[in-house]
């Protein structure tokens, strides 16, 4: 994904580069050959010619740093094009894209913040003598979660002078199959190379309303606030939307979630609805089956939102802040694809590539531009060094976009792997399912007499034989740490049988999946008698 570079000089790869040259010897390397690869078979490109570089990778992110450092580890002559405008706000950052600058990072370290404002009110409950006058300051947990992104942005552009990838702080834009123009500071540079990589990620939208772009703000803007945010109106009840909605209630600020359809499309809905549940207990206020319709700023310096519902009946009410979470564009019709003959998918944005590559066989594209893939960083992460195995070290593996795992870091946080119990029954048909289900009491919630009403978990499993596993779904306390484990078990193919043979940790919330015992079909109550049972 693209972001602004830092504004120091960059280093000289000209001297490095012959040294890198002059050692490599990856066999595998395809440089000065005038090769592709399509489906893992070599073919021929069509265009002749000298190169500057077996790789340009545009966008500085995740997916196209890892591709970067794993294609020169492997002998290739690497380019890496990074630039992101501001946003409307203002807001700029450093290298690294959007996980690092603007998403998971920043997110997790507020959503720990939150968290930890939740611990100092149970520890009383633990004989902790904790004052009544516990107080949170925005502009400290800014600048300490700016400082470590800096320090990481640092640590990247580091990397790649080490590893004699060379970086470009300007935005990249096709001028034919095998030229990128790179817009820089210093004036206009044309690169040509043997493969391309797009990587460039995307923005968050904003809603065609009046006051929409002057005076909202989206998560690229909400990590670097330079005020405290106040009673803040999220719009969209997405995964960005809830997490945001969840840390700014746990810090103490008033929360308010316009839905417009459903929350958390394409996860798993009965498990959406308990994360709605939970978190309108926790205080946050949801208004469903909502449309925006402008955002005023009033003589006081509140914003004036105003929405319909389902009825077109009109509501509006006062905020500090309003917040976008509406869903992210990707960056392609910035790069001019149509000079390097790229086609886009029929969303008329993002890219239908087999195996990473496009219809142009040497131009290649990993993370959140590609058609109906997770839009996640490890992804990105993992497709991009498989790929740059692929092309310059005789590799063979694809990228598996199946089974991948994932959390929702809400304040009671849902992790998930394999298919929602609403697509496996789409796939399998219901009466081929098996899906068990419990709620479960997690040990450290009982003296601080927490709610356990939403800790819950199911596993969706085949019906016949050893009843081989394709989903499983966890709220709860440390969701990602619980449900990483079983990823790569669900990768090996686990099975219900296999699970309920499995000796469980006492006591963690992690082993009530191996002891699940009760399914939908039984009609049973999925309630334990204690914490044992």
């Amino acid at each position: 994904m693209p972001c602004w570079g830092s504004k120091s000089k960059s280093y000289d790869t000209k001297e490095k580069g012959k040294k890198v040259d002059a050692g490599r010897k990856n066999k595998g390397n395809l440089v000065n050959k005038e090769a592709g690869v399509l489906n893992n078979d070599v073919t021929t490109v069509t265009s002749k010619g000298n190169y500057d570089y077996d790789l340009v990778v545009i966008g500085g992110g995740s997916g196209g740093l890892a591709a970067a450092k794993e294609a020169t580890a492997l002998g290739a002559k690497v380019a890496v094009l990074d630039f992101v405008t501001p946003t409307p706000l203002g807001t700029k950052w450093g290298l690294g894209g959007t996980c690092v600058n603007v998403g998971c990072i920043p997110k997790k370290l507020m959503h720990q913040a939150a968290l930890l404002g939740e611990a100092i009110h149970d520890s009383k409950s633990y004989g902790w003598q904790v004052g009544d006058n516990v107080s949170h300051s925005w502009d400290a947990l800014r600048d300490a979660v700016q400082a470590h992104i800096k320090s990481v942005n640092w640590v990247t552009r580091v990397e790649l002078r080490d590893k004699a990838v060379e970086y470009i702080n300007g935005l990249g834009t096709f001028v034919d199959p095998h030229t990128v123009q790179a817009q820089t500071k210093q004036g206009e540079r044309l690169l040509k190379a043997k493969y391309f990589l797009i990587a460039v990620g995307g923005r968050p939208r904003y809603p065609d309303i009046p006051g929409a772009i002057q005076h909202g703000i989206t998560s690229d803007d909400i990590f670097s606030l330079n005020r405290a945010p106040g009673k803040t109106c999220i719009v969209g009840a997405g995964y960005i939307g809830l997490e945001c909605a969840g840390f700014l209630k746990g810090l103490g600020y008033d929360a308010t979630v316009l839905v417009r359809s459903v929350p958390l499309r394409g996860f798993d809905q009965q498990m959406a609805s308990i994360i709605v549940a939970e978190m309108e207990d926790k205080g946050v206020k949801f208004a469903h089956k909502t449309i925006p319709k402008s955002v005023e700023k009033l003589e006081t310096g509140k914003l004036k939102v105003t929405w319909t519902d389902d009825q077109n009946q009109e509501f509006s009410d006062e905020f500090d802040t309003i917040l976008f979470a509406i869903g992210r564009r990707p960056l392609t019709k910035e790069l001019n694809l149509e000079n390097a003959g790229v086609k886009v998918a029929e969303d008329g944005e993002k890219i239908d590539a087999d195996n990473e590559q496009t219809n142009v066989p040497h131009i290649y594209a990993v993370g959140d531009v590609l058609y109906k893939k997770p839009e996640l960083t490890p992804v990105a992460i993992h497709a991009g060094r498989l790929l740059s195995r692929r092309l310059f070290g005789n590799g063979t593996v694809n990228m598996d976009y199946e089974n991948v795992a994932t959390t929702v870091f809400t304040p009671l946080e849902y992790g998930a792997v394999g298919l929602s119990e609403e697509k496996a029954i789409e796939r399998f048909g219901e009466d081929n399912l098996e899906i068990y289900h419990a709620y479960y009491k997690p040990t450290e919630f009982f003296i601080p007499q927490k709610n356990i009403t939403h800790c819950y978990l199911k596993v969706v499993a085949l019906r016949e034989g050893d009843q081989k596993v394709l989903g499983m779904h966890f709220i709860g306390p440390q969701a990602g740490e619980v449900i990483q484990g079983f990823a790569a078990a669900i990768k090996c193919n686990l099975t219900v049988n296999a699970l309920l043979s499995t000796v469980g940790i006492h006591p963690t919330i992690a082993e009530e999946f191996t002891r699940i015992s009760v399914t939908k079909r039984s009609g049973k109550d999925p309630n334990p008698a204690s914490c044992c049972s």
